[in-house]
């Protein structure tokens, strides 16, 4: 069973940073799209940021500019640094995995809470 490992998530002042960490197993870390997708209460989860496994990245209109994905092949880590973050940034983020080449995949992690709040 694959699993997705968040770690990161917490209360911080609107214009604070934080930095999520998702841990994945070696093998569907090396061969996966990566990327933070996030929900906020009574709204649907929604793309944030993703990078292939080749470095290339995308990012919500919204947070262009201020939030930066990134992975780290060694420790098979992905990562989300927010910065200037602001009070609609506030939702669960969910790190995932995908796949679209057999063998295709889509795995997500557990969720881990982000709250923009002074």
């Amino acid at each position: 069973q694959v699993q997705l490992a968040e770690s990161g998530g917490g209360l911080v002042q609107p214009g604070g940073s934080l930095r999520l960490s998702c841990a994945a197993s070696a093998m569907v870390f090396s061969i996966s799209k990566m990327g933070w997708y996030r929900q906020a209460p009574g709204k649907q989860r929604e793309l944030v940021a993703t990078i292939t496994s080749g470095g290339n990245t995308d990012y919500a209109d919204s947070v262009k500019g201020r939030f930066t994905i990134s992975r780290d092949a060694d420790k098979n880590t992905v990562y989300l640094q927010m910065d200037s973050l602001k009070p609609e940034n506030t939702a669960v983020y969910f790190c995932n995995a995908n796949r679209a080449r057999f063998p295709s995949y889509d795995y997500w992690g557990q969720g881990t809470q982000v709250t923009v709040s002074s």
